[in-house]
């Protein structure tokens, strides 16, 4: 089959929830991927930020059809061997002490804020319910989660929402202060916002958000489904600011490419859950298990992390070279190898320039680009999407159309 194929094939029976480009992408190795037609693409979009190991990564692949000639599913009623085996390795990764193993970033954040609100009773609070989150995030697409995204968009249509959740400025601390009250149990937040426009915050405010939060015996839960495992240069961004959550979400790249989410928290957080509280039927099998296990080995053996902060130092620094080049460029903002390019007009148009050449890059809103590429990302493909993002950007701004 080819693009126009797969596309007639899903046009008349899927919903309608994507603005779908006209291709399907039909094999991915490495960085690339290819399309229904046979174009080969440099992929800096990964599956938003999933594909970090790259695609199909043989040791990603090798454990997954060696764990499905085994065993692919088990009740979570059962001790599953590979949640102790990934939760021992991320529990010394961050700190944290239990976690939860489930399908997606919205699930993982669903857990948290039912986790939240569940600790608060337990410690003698049954007013506090409420939850503040910050403009411009963004938390899945579940009732809870996208009510407690800071972003109308995306919960018209859905009223009456869940109610418990407050919107305040990101960045901003004293706005986090004066919307606190007595029902207040957790902020929730990203540590960078990613769909929000790749924002990068003042570490004095997750500092300090950190200890009012602690003063107050209020639960921070920071949202790393977007940079965790890597992402960052830091294995999880909240590292950056010196600080620790009570709550921490993952999943995207957690599971090479598989649907793998989590949330961890400390001992005490946690022990406000007691059978019957939480459980998932898919959540934690021992097929995404193998496939977790087998994704951090290889960003931990491949030296990922490290390769993401270099990575990311270099492609910045390349792209304020192009800023000062091109009026368009309003600010590069970042860290590691998730990075937003904010520009004057709307980037849907550089968008598509880009991929026509073969560089298929994303956006965070509409007049900033974001570029998450692999983490296995070389000097020598950062280099072909600079060439490719530069004949794009020459090509606007003499008003050709793609």
């Amino acid at each position: 089959m080819n693009n126009q194929e797969y596309i007639n094939a899903g046009s008349g029976v899927l919903m309608n929830t994507y603005s779908r480009l006209p291709l399907a992408i039909v094999k991915g190795e490495g960085c690339r991927v290819w399309d229904g037609d046979g174009k080969e693409y440099l992929d800096f979009v990964a599956g938003i930020a999933v594909n970090s190991v790259g695609h199909c990564h043989p040791k990603v692949v090798k454990a997954l059809q060696e764990q499905a000639r085994t065993l692919i599913h088990c009740s979570n009623l059962y001790w599953i061997p590979g949640q102790g085996e990934v939760g021992e390795l991320l529990v010394k990764i961050t700190g944290l002490a239990r976690i939860f193993f489930c399908n997606s970033g919205a699930e993982a954040n669903e857990g948290a804020l039912k986790l939240a609100r569940k600790y608060a009773k337990l410690k003698g609070h049954p007013e506090r319910f409420a939850v503040i989150t910050m403009e411009r995030s963004f938390h899945g697409r579940t009732l809870a989660t996208l009510t407690a995204t800071g972003q109308a968009k995306v919960q018209k249509g859905y009223e009456p929402l869940p109610n418990g959740f407050c919107y305040v400025p990101y960045n901003d601390f004293d706005a986090v202060a004066a919307a606190t009250t007595e029902k207040t149990c957790a902020v929730l937040l990203e540590p960078v916002q990613g769909e929000g426009g790749v924002i990068v915050p003042n570490a004095e405010y997750i500092q300090k958000l950190a200890a009012f939060c602690r003063e107050r015996d209020i639960l921070l839960i920071f949202d790393e489904v977007q940079t965790g495992i890597g992402r960052t240069g830091k294995f999880f961004a909240h590292e950056h600011f010196g600080v620790r959550p009570d709550i921490l979400t993952m999943a995207k790249a957690l599971g090479g490419g598989g649907p793998v989410g989590a949330f961890m928290a400390t001992e005490e957080v946690a022990s406000a859950f007691v059978p019957g509280d939480h459980g998932t039927t898919f959540g934690g099998n021992p097929l995404m298990m193998a496939a977790a296990k087998a994704t951090l080995d290889v960003v931990l053996e491949e030296k990922l992390v490290e390769n993401s902060a270099a990575m990311g130092e270099y492609l910045t620094a390349e792209l304020k070279k192009l800023q000062a080049r091109f009026p368009l460029i309003r600010e590069i903002r970042g860290l590691g190898l998730i990075i937003g390019v904010e520009c004057a007009d709307a980037v849907g148009p550089v968008q598509e320039m880009c991929l026509q050449r073969g560089l298929m890059i994303g956006a965070a809103g509409p007049n900033v680009l974001r570029l998450v590429p692999p983490l296995i990302i070389d000097k020598n493909d950062v280099d072909r999407a600079l060439a490719i993002l530069t004949m794009s950007l020459e090509q606007y701004q003499k008003g050709v159309k793609a």
